[in-house]
C-alpha cells in the first residue's frame, strides 16, 4: 500500500507545475505528453480592463485545474470557427502547454509558441497542443483579444493612456504571453533562451508585427510566418486613422462621438461584433480585412512596417516565411479583374496586366487568374519583400511555397499546409511534404535543414525557395518575381 501511494504521488507530481502565479494541475496523455489547458497569463480584460494593456495575474493559492480549454475570445460564427464561437467569453486570455515527460538528461527543450489565425477576428488556441510538436518540444498556444476588443482605437481611450495611444491590445496580449513563457517555461522543461514564434494567416501577420515591435525584443529567438506578413499588402493606418475607424464603429453602435471611455466600455460585446461585421472601409481587399491593417500607434509599432523592414529587417532572428500556391480570392465571380490590378499595382498596372494576360501559369495548382492576382497581392509578393529585406539586413531567412495536393485531388488552398506542419510525416500519406521535420529542425537550431531531408538553401543570395508539391520538395528561385517586382509593398 505504501509503494502504491508513493507511485500515485509520483504520477501526480508529473501533472503539477508551480508557476509564478501558483500551482497548476494538468493531465498526462497516453503517449506520455503532459498537457495543460486554460492557463491564465493575464487578468480577464473585462469591465475597466477592457481596452487596457494586459494586467498581470495575481498569485492564487492551492492547485488550479488546467485540464480543460478556456473559452475563445468573442467572435462571429463563420462556420469554420463554429466550435470556438460556441464557447466564447470576453474572459479569454489563456494559453495551453504541451510538453514531453521530463527526460533523464534534464536538457532544456526548444519552445514553440503558436499564434492562431482567423483574420484577427476569429479562431482560438484550444487543442493545437495536440499537434505532434508537443512530443518533441515544449509547445505553447496563445489566445489574444480579437476584432474590436483587440484592435480598436478611439480618442477617449488614447487620452487616458499613459503612452497616449490605443489599439493593438491583441499584440500586447501576445507579448504578455511571451513574457509568461520567459518566466515559466523552464518549469515545463523548456528553454526560455530558445523560443520560436510561429503562426498562419493573421497569426503569420502577428508574427511579422512582433518582429517589428520594440516591445517584443528578447521575447523570442526565431520566427515562422505562414501565409501572412506584417502588412498583407495593405497600407498601414496611423493612430489617427484607426481612431476614426473606431469612432465610426462606436457611433454605429449608438455611442456619441464625444463619449468617454466608461461609456465605450459599457457597450455589449454582441454590439461590438455586429458593427465590426457590418463596417465598410475603403482601401481593403475585402471587408473581412478590417483588423488586418497594421496600426502605427507609436508604442507597440513606432513606424510603418515598410520603414522598419527597409532599415533593419526587424528583429534580428532567423526566419522561415512562405505562402501557398493557391490561397483565396478577394474577387467574386462577377468582379472585374482589371480594377484589382490597377489598385494593387498602381503605376505598374499596365505591365502587370500584360503579365497576367499572357499564357496561364503552367502549374495546375495555381488556379485561374482571379485567384492568382489575389494570391500574389496578399501573400506571395509581400512574403517575398519580407524575405528580401530580412536577407538584405544580413539575417538568415528561408522561403517556401506550398503546392501539395495529395490523395483525393483537392486543390491547394489557404491554410492547406497546416496538417503537414502540425503532424509528423509518418502519420501522413506517403510522399507528404516533410514540413513538420523542417519546422522542428528550425526550432532546435535556427536552420530547417537536417539529416534525411532535401537541402533547403537560404533565400540569399539567389532568391532561393523550396516548393512543396506532389512531385516532391524542390528548389526554385525568384518566386513570382516578374510580377512581384512590379509591386513592392510589404
Amino acid at each position: 500500500m505504501i509503494l502504491a501511494a508513493l507511485a500515485l504521488a509520483a504520477v501526480q507530481a508529473d501533472k503539477i507545475v508551480s508557476t509564478t502565479n501558483g500551482a497548476i494541475a494538468g493531465e498526462t496523455l497516453a503517449d506520455g505528453r503532459r498537457l495543460f489547458r486554460g492557463i491564465p497569463f493575464a487578468q480577464p480584460p473585462v469591465g475597466p480592463l477592457r481596452w487596457q494593456p494586459p494586467v498581470a495575474m495575481p498569485r492564487w493559492s492551492g492547485v488550479r485545474d488546467t485540464t480543460r480549454s478556456a473559452p475563445a475570445c468573442p467572435q462571429i460564427d463563420y462556420g469554420w470557427n463554429h466550435e470556438a464561437a460556441a464557447h466564447q467569453s470576453e474572459d479569454c486570455l489563456y494559453l495551453e502547454v504541451a510538453t514531453p515527460l521530463p527526460a533523464a538528461s534534464k536538457k532544456r527543450l526548444p519552445v514553440m509558441v503558436w499564434i492562431h489565425g482567423g483574420g484577427n477576428r476569429a479562431g482560438s488556441g484550444a487543442d493545437t497542443t495536440h499537434s505532434d510538436f508537443g512530443k518533441s518540444v515544449v509547445l505553447v498556444t496563445v489566445q489574444y483579444r480579437l476584432g474590436a476588443l483587440g484592435f480598436l482605437s478611439h480618442p477617449a481611450l488614447t487620452a487616458e493612456s499613459p503612452h497616449r495611444t490605443s489599439g493593438n491590445y491583441a499584440l500586447m496580449d501576445q507579448q504578455a504571453a511571451l513574457r509568461w513563457v520567459q518566466a515559466n517555461i523552464a518549469r515545463f522543461g523548456g528553454d526560455p533562451r530558445n523560443v520560436t514564434i510561429f503562426g498562419e494567416s493573421a497569426g503569420g501577420q502577428d508574427v511579422g508585427l512582433q518582429m517589428l515591435s520594440p516591445r517584443a525584443r528578447g521575447l523570442f529567438h526565431k520566427a515562422i510566418a505562414e501565409s501572412g506578413t506584417a502588412g498583407f499588402g495593405i497600407p498601414p493606418r496611423t493612430l489617427a486613422e484607426n481612431e476614426r475607424v473606431g469612432m465610426a464603429l462606436t457611433q454605429a453602435a449608438g455611442v456619441p462621438a464625444n463619449a468617454d471611455s466608461a461609456t465605450l466600455r459599457a457597450l455589449p460585446v454582441a454590439t461590438l461584433l455586429k458593427v465590426s461585421e457590418d463596417g465598410k472601409l475603403p482601401g481593403l481587399f475585402t471587408d473581412s480585412f478590417i483588423w488586418l491593417a497594421a496600426t502605427v500607434d507609436g508604442w507597440v509599432l513606432r513606424e510603418p512596417p515598410a520603414q522598419t523592414l527597409a532599415r533593419s529587417g526587424g528583429a534580428r532572428v532567423p526566419l522561415i516565411i512562405g505562402s501557398n500556391s493557391r490561397e483565396f480570392s478577394f474577387l467574386g465571380a462577377t468582379d472585374a479583374i482589371d480594377p484589382a490590378i490597377t489598385a494593387g499595382f498602381g503605376a505598374n498596372a499596365a505591365p502587370a496586366r500584360a503579365l497576367y494576360a499572357a499564357a496561364p501559369d503552367p502549374d495546375p495548382e495555381r488556379g485561374d487568374r482571379r485567384l492568382q492576382v489575389s494570391t500574389d497581392l496578399i501573400f506571395a509578393c509581400p512574403a517575398g519583400v519580407v524575405a528580401a529585406r530580412h536577407a538584405a539586413a544580413g539575417l538568415p531567412v528561408w522561403q517556401y511555397e506550398f503546392g501539395y495536393v495529395g490523395p483525393g485531388g483537392k486543390a491547394v488552398t489557404h491554410a492547406g499546409e497546416l496538417p503537414y506542419v502540425m503532424q509528423d510525416s509518418a502519420r501522413l500519406p506517403a510522399g507528404a511534404p516533410p514540413m513538420h521535420a523542417y519546422w522542428l529542425n528550425f526550432a532546435r537550431t535556427g536552420n530547417p535543414n537536417g539529416a534525411g531531408l532535401p537541402a533547403w538553401p537560404g533565400y540569399a543570395p539567389g532568391r532561393h525557395y523550396v516548393r512543396f508539391t506532389d512531385a516532391g520538395t524542390s528548389v526554385a528561385s525568384d518566386l513570382r518575381g516578374a510580377v512581384c517586382r512590379l509591386r513592392d509593398a510589404p
